[in-house]
């Protein structure tokens, strides 16, 4: 389990195409030693296993069904991922309970300055739309969100969140660009609900 509270930016070393699969070496500023191969990092708000390991690099398998439903397809050397570790007993739980499974691909709309922060709007997949609520919580490439706003344009849904400068700062975001597709992870409660509902109709 995880928090959405970013730890490090991490940097893609190599990518090996094994027939489908990929093994991905990422570089990072906290001391891999101290994580124990098997153990879980979000990599851009995706749960992925580490299995070999220096100090300061980590490397992941992604299975080619993993690939075909996130963007990690499109990352490329040199790439820059948000990282954060895995919750241990005692942690703070700071943002709000992420799981780091991908639930789809939200698209940036629009990018507007707003005094020091940024407000970001994202085009919603149809399928994620209705558990997504003013006010409620968000994973966007693994960073823990309020949603500001709710709204549907030509039909399709649209949410809008609001960028610190210390997040924009510190996570990927800064980096952001219109039409750039992002890890969207809704809140668990939201699919738990979701799926009661579906269930008793």
């Amino acid at each position: 389990m995880f928090t959405g509270i970013i730890t490090d930016i991490g940097t893609v070393q190599s990518i090996t195409d094994n027939g489908g699969d990929w093994r991905i070496v990422i570089k990072t500023g906290f001391d891999v030693s101290q994580t124990d191969i098997g153990a879980s990092i979000a990599c851009a708000g995706c749960c992925l296993t580490v299995v070999s390991k220096t100090q300061n690099t980590f490397d992941v398998d992604v299975s080619a069904e993993s690939l075909s439903k996130t963007n990690i397809g499109s990352w490329t050397k040199g790439a820059c991922i948000n990282l954060e570790q895995a919750l241990k007993m005692g942690d703070e739980l700071g943002g709000h309970i992420v799981s780091g499974h991908v639930d789809g691909l939200a698209t940036v709309v629009c990018i507007t300055p707003e005094g020091d922060s940024y407000r970001v709007l994202f085009d919603t997949p149809k399928e994620l739309a209705g558990m997504i609520a003013p006010k409620g919580s968000v994973t966007l490439d693994g960073i823990s969100l309020t949603v500001n706003q709710v709204m549907t344009n030509n039909g399709d849904t649209q949410f809008g969140v609001n960028i610190i400068p210390h997040t924009w700062e510190n996570t990927t975001f800064g980096d952001l660009t219109v039409g750039q597709k992002v890890h969207l992870e809704i809140d668990m409660l939201a699919r738990y609900v979701a799926r009661a509902l579906a269930y008793n109709a």
